[in-house]
């Protein structure tokens, strides 16, 4: 090997250790800060028995964050210490609403049970609306109510039965593009909603999302559960 090609080698492979020290050092650093960060922060973790309660969605301190069930691993709600506001809510109950104090490192468990809200009278015939739309885990409204999210509506066997007449259907989930539709089904009418929410630079676009409730009627009651 040359002068020249021997010099260029080594000062190839001073680059190259340079730089994997570099990396290495950077993914340390970034490991610590990590694990300092979830030293800081406490963790909420929300507990339901029921499928009521696993698919109502959550908010905190007023900004929707999912639907119980999902808020577990890489969507665990870590949350700065001190005070928050929790509401988790699901169509046809009432609102289960808790103020709670956190603390750092701090592991908080709270048990969720969903209350019966009042409701209106019954239609004498339901309406069928299919959901298609992804993400599936974006949040789904009927006439400003929180009614599920969307994995629940999509899919054999499974859909938003609602009282005959015209709608406002809203399906929006932070950092996407709030997608809405108005419908008039007819009793026994199946009618399909079917889209791909649109990514966004705004996390909370639509109030719905910051815990603006847009519909203060009483609702009719939700169609009976399947068993």
């Amino acid at each position: 090997m040359s002068s020249t090609l021997r010099e260029h080698f080594l000062k190839n492979r001073r680059m190259f250790l340079q730089l994997f020290w570099l990396t290495a050092t950077c993914a340390f650093l970034l490991a610590t800060m990590l694990r300092a960060d979830n030293k800081v922060m406490g963790e909420l973790e929300l507990q339901g028995k029921s499928k009521v309660e696993k698919t109502s969605g959550v908010w905190v301190d007023g900004q929707y964050v999912g639907y119980l069930k999902e808020l577990k691993g890489d969507k665990k709600l870590l949350l700065l210490p001190g005070e928050h506001e929790i509401s988790v809510r699901q169509n046809g109950y009432q609102n289960f609403t808790q103020r709670i104090t956190i603390r750092p490192g701090q592991k908080l468990v709270i048990p969720v049970a969903m209350e019966k809200g009042p409701s209106g009278a019954l239609p004498a015939a339901w309406a069928i609306v299919k959901i298609n739309v992804a993400p599936s885990r974006a949040a789904v409204f009927l006439d400003g109510r929180f009614v599920g999210h969307v994995g629940e509506f999509q899919g054999m066997g499974r859909s938003l039965e609602i009282a005959p007449g015209t709608h406002r259907i809203k399906i929006t989930l932070p950092g996407y593009k709030t997608f809405e539709t108005d419908i008039n089904p007819l009793p026994k009418q199946k009618v399909e909603v079917k889209t791909q929410l649109v990514k966004t630079d705004n996390p909370l676009e639509d109030p719905s999302l910051r815990g603006i409730q847009e519909d203060t009627s009483t609702p009719p009651p939700p169609p009976p559960q399947p068993q």
